[in-house]
Order: C-alpha cells, then structure tokens, then sequence
C-alpha cells in the first residue's frame, strides 16, 4: 500500500517519462523500502529518516515554494516485489525521483525501472557496486563494498591482530558476495590466511554444519558479511560450540534485533558502519535529538542517518536544480561534492558513488559501542 505523508494535498499534473513535472501541486518523492518482513529493522530504520527530512523540510516551506508529498510502498523484504512497487510509483503515482532501497538485491531490481523512466534513485545504503552500473540515473550517498571490505580487513588485521580468518557467506545475498570477495582480497594481499570458505542461503536458521566445520579449521576469527536476522544466529550457535574469537562483519548487521536474537554471545563482535550516535560533532547531535524528539525516544542507526541523508541530498539538489525535470535534477544530484550530513561530507564521483570515512562498532554490555572510524 502507498502511503502519503506529511499532510499534503495531491499533486495537480503529473510526471512523464523523463520525469519532469508540471510545476503545481505538490512534489512528489517517491520511497520503497522492507516495511514488513524478516529485514523489517532496516527498513522501518530508513524510512523514520526519510521520514524526519521531509517532514523537516515541509516544516521550513518546502522547496521550490512547494511541499513535498511523501509516497512510500513497503516491498516486504520479498524477492522481486521491488520492482513491481517502484513501477506503481512512477507510472500512477508520477514522483520525481525514488529513494531506496537498504538492500543491494533489491536495489538492482528497481534501477533499471528508474534508468529506463529517467527518474533519479538514491539508495540510502546499498553497498553492492553493481548498484550504480545500473545507469546514470542511480546514486548512493553511502560508501561501497570494495571499501567496506578494506575496512574489515584491515581492521582485523590491524586491530584485531588475527592472521587466520574463516568466511561464511549468504550465497543468496550480492551485499554478502560481494563484501566476501573484497575482504578476501585484502586480507590475504596484507598477508592474512583466510582458512576456510563456507556457505548459507538466506532464511537459514541452522548453521552448526559450518560452524562445526569452521571450528576444525582453527580460524582466529570469523567473517560474516551478512544480515543481521542470520548473522545474529550464526554468533549464538558459534558460541555454544565453543569459538571464542572475534567474529565480524559489515553494516547488514546494524539493527536492534541483532542484540535481541544473540545477547550476551555477542561479546567480542564487531561490524562496520556508516556513523555512531555516540559522535560528538553538532550535526550528528542534534540529528539524534531531534529523532528521539519525533520517535519517543528512539537512538537513529545507521540506516536512520542514511534515510535522512539521502532525503537531503534529493532536496538540495532540487535546490540548486532550480526545478524537478528528470535529466536537470540528475545533474544536480550528479555535481553533488560539498553536501554536510549526518553522515559525513558526502561527494560523490563519477560513479555517483559517496567517498566517505566508515566506522567500526562493537557489542559490549548489550550496547553498541564506537570503536574507531576509519578513512577511505
């Protein structure tokens, strides 16, 4: 179901396949996102940011002398279901661009849609490169797997100090592949021994065969560039089998339920990220004030920041655009490079890819807890 917030009124005219826009009415922005089902967590997340932005912006006057109209469909975390809302959006509902999706599979199943109707999409966090190949009309404002995995690698080899590191990957999941192939790489070109590769597939509940079999190899650590509905199962069942070295992964982690599903087994994990609430600059601040304020309490993740960057970043360049027309508001997007956000100064390359810092989080006492932040 579509869903139009902020209180807006309909839009008169419409958008046509390049995009553009009559000039009246409202505008509409147009957001997918995993509202229900077994990635719920990052969805819900990006979309309270999405969410605040809007509702921030219309709060202030709008853009362009117009409000923004918030349309927003739920994909349900299914295979697949991507694509058909994101067609609802543009053809009957005419927005002027999409924002979504966290996840890269579900990413790569809108953007041709966006590409082909000339209708700019900014994935808050899909990390998977393949995303932004998909034309030039598909943006990020989040760094990507080639870099994440760096970052893993060198955190484990650096930080961590192990040299022997064991990789489980969902087989069913680009983001997982991909983050596998890119630690992989790094890790043993700095020296690292990666002992054993094992597999599962998405939806998976028991992983006490690869665990069993990673145990046997005497890894010092353990790689699980995963979600964080099996990354936080595969922790729990590692644990009762006895591994008591550090297990890691990336930012498919970050969500509430992960602590819910593994507790204290957590101890001694880390994942890499996007930001920590637990940064002291201003902007971060008073984002989480201002967040906690609209959602009773609530701490933003990384997903929440990035749901409101990505918000922003839209709104800024329909700023500089001067209009809502498809191919003018994909170059004002495109010529984005000094923009401040929660998340960092986000420039993007001709890749339209962001280059921006990563940090790194640990679980300790059930608490997310910064690390370090480490740069491209």
């Amino acid at each position: 179901m579509a869903i139009a917030g902020c209180g807006s009124k309909p839009a008169t005219g419409g958008g046509g396949p390049s995009g553009g826009d009559s000039g009246g009415g409202t505008i509409k922005i147009g957001e997918f996102a995993s509202l229900t089902g077994k990635e719920a967590a990052f969805g819900q997340s990006s979309h309270k940011g999405t969410q605040l932005a809007i509702e921030e912006v219309n709060a202030s006057g709008g853009v362009l002398g117009r409000k923004l109209e918030h349309i927003f469909e739920d994909n349900q975390s299914k295979a697949g279901e991507s694509a058909t809302v994101v067609q609802k959006l543009i053809s009957r509902d005419k927005v002027i661009a999409v924002l979504g999706e966290v996840a890269s599979g579900r990413s790569l199943e809108a953007a041709p849609l966006c590409q082909a109707n000339h209708i700019p999409m900014i994935s808050p966090s899909s990390t998977n490169p393949k995303v932004t190949e998909m034309g030039d009309y598909i943006f990020r404002v989040c760094f990507i797997d080639p870099f994440q995995g760096t970052v893993m690698a060198t955190f484990a080899k650096k930080t961590l100090k192990v040299r022997s590191v064991a990789v489980l990957t969902d087989v069913a999941a680009p983001y997982s592949v991909g983050l596998a192939q890119y630690f992989k790489e790094k890790f043993s070109a700095d020296g690292g021994n990666i002992v054993l590769e094992q597999k599962y597939n998405s939806g998976d509940k028991d992983f006490n065969a690869q665990l069993t079999a990673i145990k046997a190899a005497n890894p010092e650590g353990i790689f699980v560039p995963g979600y964080y509905t099996e990354a936080g199962l595969i922790v729990l069942q590692a644990r009762k089998l006895g591994f008591t070295g550090p297990v890691f992964g990336g930012d498919g982690w970050e969500a509430p339920e992960l602590i819910q599903i593994a507790g204290p087994s957590l101890e001694g994990t880390y994942y890499s990220t996007h930001y920590s609430p637990e940064d002291k600059s201003a902007t971060v601040q008073d984002f989480v004030k201002r967040f906690k304020e609209r959602f009773k309490g609530e701490v933003p993740d990384a997903m929440a920041a990035l749901g409101y960057d990505s918000a922003m970043v839209l709104v800024d360049a329909i700023k500089r655009a001067g209009t809502t027309d498809g191919p003018k508001l994909r170059d004002a997007i495109a010529a984005t490079k000094e923009f401040v956000g929660v998340t960092g100064k986000t420039a993007l390359d001709e890749h339209r890819n962001a280059n921006k810092p990563a940090v790194v989080i640990t679980i300790k006492d059930g608490q997310f807890k910064y690390v370090e932040t480490i740069s491209p």
